[in-house]
């Protein structure tokens, strides 16, 4: 009889999804990028989830942001109900990550739309040992074709990601890691929405931790 990740397994092998199994994922931010990269996640094998974001759901989340009809609830809480994880409600500022204790996870998710947060955390990272992957801003888009992967200081054409690499280099930050963007121009000036942009976003955020995942996999086991 098969089992719920049986196609999963098919597709990846089944020790490399026993190895999903049990990394320890850290995500920042449940939005409508963030929330559907922690559903597929899940979806593929992932178990051992921390979520930490600052935010409760409105009524203008329900456009694109997945379990927002529970209004009003604390978005870490209510994933945490739902994955069967540790929630944390908290807003992500240099305060906070100095007593936060980063390295007992394995992949470290950026999902974050607030930018000292990102350049705060991105500096909080322990990249030699972590894997560290981030989002820019799948607002203000309509086409998900346009959506891409490079490391930070290669994207082109995303204000957000141009905000993301100035800031850091204010900091004196060395090294770089991979994001998601889009190079598409915006198409408004308020952060109008469409869920089949912020939800590819999201699924290639997923995408992209376990590709990195299955490179840890090879160098550990020599797949």
């Amino acid at each position: 009889m098969q089992e719920r990740y049986t196609r999963v397994k098919w597709l990846f092998g089944e020790d490399e999804v026993a190895f999903f199994s049990k990394q320890k994922v850290l995500i920042f931010g449940l939005g409508g990028v963030g929330g559907m990269c922690v559903d597929a996640l899940f979806r593929t094998g992932f178990k051992y989830f921390t979520f930490v974001d600052a935010d409760s759901f409105e009524e203008t989340n329900l456009n694109r942001q997945l379990h927002s009809e529970h209004l009003g609830e604390e978005k870490a809480k209510v994933f945490e109900r739902i994955y069967k994880a540790r929630g944390i409600v908290a807003r992500v500022d240099e305060a906070f990550l100095k007593d936060f204790d980063l390295g007992e996870f394995d992949l470290i998710i950026d999902a974050i739309d607030d930018i000292p947060a990102k350049v705060a955390l991105a500096n909080s990272v322990d990249m030699k040992k972590q894997i560290f992957i981030s989002a820019t801003g799948g607002a203000r888009k309509l086409d998900p074709t346009r959506i891409k992967v490079a490391p930070l200081y290669k994207t082109h054409g995303d204000a957000l990601a141009k905000k993301f690499r100035y800031e850091l280099k204010k900091t004196g930050l060395k090294g770089d890691f991979d994001v998601v963007y889009s190079d598409e121009k915006p198409l408004c000036k308020d952060l109008g929405s469409f869920m089949g942009v912020t939800a590819c976003f999201g699924l290639t955020l997923a995408s992209l931790a376990v590709r990195k995942i299955l490179l840890r996999f090879e160098k550990e086991f020599g797949a």
